[in-house]
């Protein structure tokens, strides 16, 4: 299910990032019509069309360095010591940031159905802001929070 809210929190974006958990090969073509798109397979992505998805994935933006895993947990390198500013995973669908090491870590939280208790969210950072801006997006409440502070 792709909700209106989450394009609407994306349109202007130069590059959109998905952290697995896409469900729809639909998804990431409407998303691709906003922006490029890097997308990895998340659990929920067992269908024949997901097999194409990579388990992880690289992007630059801005002479930033993103490395793409859907859960953080199956991180098998030192980000900082591969050369990545940022790492970008979902899987626990908690929003949240924090930087370690010198190395941001964000979890956009999750844009489809309602998880648990937890707030459908999207995030959008900012990499043109010094130092980084990441910005949550409250898809049902329509506000933006500049920061969560739970990550996993």
């Amino acid at each position: 299910m792709l909700r209106e809210e989450a394009l609407q929190a994306l349109y202007g974006s130069e590059l959109i990032i998905h952290a697995g958990d896409v469900g729809d090969p639909n998804i990431l073509e409407a998303l691709a019509k906003i922006a490029p798109v890097v997308a990895v397979r998340g659990n929920v992505d067992t269908a024949e069309w997901a097999k194409s998805l990579p388990e992880t994935a690289v992007a630059e933006a801005q002479g930033a360095s993103i490395y793409v895993l859907h859960d953080y947990n199956a991180l098998d390198l030192d980000p900082k010591a591969a050369g990545f500013h940022i790492v970008v995973s979902g899987h626990s669908h908690k929003p949240g940031r924090i930087e370690r090491n010198g190395v941001l870590y964000i979890n956009p939280g999750s844009a489809g159905p309602r998880r648990f208790t937890l707030p459908t969210t999207v995030a959008r950072l900012d990499l043109a802001a010094t130092p980084w801006c990441v910005e949550f997006v409250d898809l049902e409440k329509g506000r933006t929070v500049e920061d969560a502070d739970t990550f996993k």
